[in-house]
């Protein structure tokens, strides 16, 4: 099945290569672009696109606001999200993922992690580059004050804690199974059970949770 790709930039150039590297690659193609926050929204409600690629820094409307209106909390039908940006501290990001990001990539990391942030999105998942996305989650969720979240009412069990610390250093399903010796059914199993638990709709919001709760990142 091909996954329908829009993407929104505002450099052209820019904008233009992503759209040439998404469409080289098999299963992907891309239906809509934009130059513009504003035109991504109406266009992403318009063509719902199977995964969005937006830029963060966009004239009219932000790529926060873009994910938030498209992807937030309060969406009845939320459409995936990859945030890319320039900037590897960019202070956005930590916004970005808090508004319903799936992921988020720099603009240099090549079409072989493009095209799997975007297979990540579309099947539900999110892409956690352990060398950027723990990283940054770690920088921004030590560099401002904010509340401790709440532990769940049902805690979570112990192998549930080693494959959340392991998701948010940025560790693949199968790098965790490997990690702990059990299966990948099994990390999936547990990746659910976290979800459920932590009210989370998506990997990143686990991973984000892990940061605020200071199990990771300290």
């Amino acid at each position: 099945m091909t996954i329908r790709v829009l993407v929104a930039d505002d450099q052209d150039i820019v904008r233009a290569g992503l759209c040439m590297i998404l469409d080289a690659q098999p299963g992907i193609t891309v239906v809509g672009e934009a130059a513009d926050g504003r035109r991504a929204i109406a266009l992403a409600r318009s063509l719902r696109p199977d995964v969005c690629l937006l830029d963060i820094r966009m004239p009219e409307v932000d790529g926060i606001e873009a994910t938030r209106q498209l992807a937030g909390a309060d969406v009845v039908d939320p459409l995936p999200v990859v945030v890319i940006t320039t900037f590897d501290l960019d202070e956005y990001v930590y916004g970005a993922l808090k508004a319903g990001a799936r992921g988020f990539l720099l603009k240099d990391a090549g079409a072989e992690m493009l095209a799997q942030a975007v297979h990540a999105a579309a099947r539900g998942d999110a892409l956690i580059a352990p060398n950027i996305t723990a990283r940054l989650l770690s920088s921004f969720a030590n560099s401002r004050p904010r509340p401790v979240p709440p532990e769940p009412v049902e805690a979570l069990t112990a192998r549930e804690e080693q494959v959340l610390l392991a998701a948010a250093r940025g560790r693949t399903n199968s790098e965790i199974g490997d990690e702990l010796a059990i299966s990948l059914s099994t990390v999936k199993t547990h990746i659910a059970a976290l979800m459920r638990k932590l009210n989370a709709r998506n990997r990143v919001e686990i991973v984000m949770w892990a940061y605020e709760t200071r199990r990771v990142g300290v």
